[in-house]
């Protein structure tokens, strides 16, 4: 603790004796690798949740959980001779000072760039450069693993949209994409009239799997268009939970109960909410 205020080294000493079979708590102690994994999800949700909200407040909190996961997959690998958290930072400053040559020129975190301001370097460039590196980081894994493919190293675990924009943007990067948005946006049509086509089948199966070609059609617009299909997404659903809110006050204040007011009535309040906006 420095001036009254715990500082790294006391969040690692923490996770160690929260994890000591002897003294530390017994949830802790009974934790595993993969039962961590769905607090590790949440928790970055919840960051991006406060961020969307402008929570700045919330933030540090939240920030403290997500690193909180970071800490307790290091105390694992510590615990099994793999690594520790020392190693996650030097891995980590390592692998960045490598992927931003424009920024430490002699490859050390003591060296910088002089006389170019960073709004006149050459951004395009500087992608490039960062896509070649990963690109070699995944042929390294590759080697290893006996595969190659430029999808390897997307995460399976997460989200779907954000997967399905994933997927696509590396695909697009080896020359698999329509020259426009306008591809993508026929690619929707298509996709829409052959789930008509299996809705009228009344086949479940199919029926799934268009819909998945469907969603992964809209992902595409999204990534022609520039757009997050993860952020565009939750700001519709949180759209959606303003607007359905509206629509239950406006119902009590009229004396009724939403659940057996008939549709017009209920699609009155929701255009009144989307005014209200």
């Amino acid at each position: 603790m420095t001036d009254g205020r715990y500082d790294l080294n006391d969040l690692l000493t923490l996770m160690a004796v929260l994890r000591d079979p002897q003294q530390g708590c017994p949830w802790d102690v009974h934790q595993k690798w993969d039962s961590i994994v769905p607090h590790t999800l949440e928790e970055a949700h919840e960051v991006a949740d406060a961020i969307e909200r402008r929570a700045f407040d919330e933030l540090p909190g939240e920030l403290g959980d997500l690193l909180f996961q970071v800490v307790y997959y290091a105390q694992f690998g510590a615990e099994e001779g793999r690594f520790d958290f020392h190693d996650v930072v030097h891995t980590l400053t390592t692998k960045m000072i490598e992927r931003h040559p424009h920024v430490f020129p002699a490859g050390r975190l003591d060296s910088r760039r002089e006389g170019v301001p960073a709004a006149e370097v050459d951004s395009a460039r500087v992608g490039q450069r960062w896509e070649a590196l990963k690109a070699d980081e995944r042929e390294a894994r590759s080697t290893r693993a006996a595969t190659t493919s430029l999808l390897d190293d997307i995460p399976r675990a997460l989200p779907a949209l954000s997967r399905a924009h994933k997927l696509s943007k590396r695909a697009a990067r080896a020359g698999f994409d329509w020259p426009d948005h306008r591809g993508a946006l026929d690619k929707i049509y298509e996709e829409l009239g052959e789930l008509e086509a299996e809705i009228g089948a009344d086949d479940s199966e199919r029926m799934q799997a268009e819909l998945g070609d469907l969603l992964f059609a809209v992902v595409n617009l999204a990534r022609h268009l520039g757009v997050d299909p993860e952020q565009a997404l939750r700001g519709t659903g949180a759209r959606f939970e303003s607007r359905f809110r509206f629509v239950e006050q406006c119902a009590r204040e009229a004396g009724d109960d939403i659940g057996v007011c008939d549709l017009a009535t209920l699609e009155g309040y929701w255009q009144a909410a989307k005014r209200r906006e």
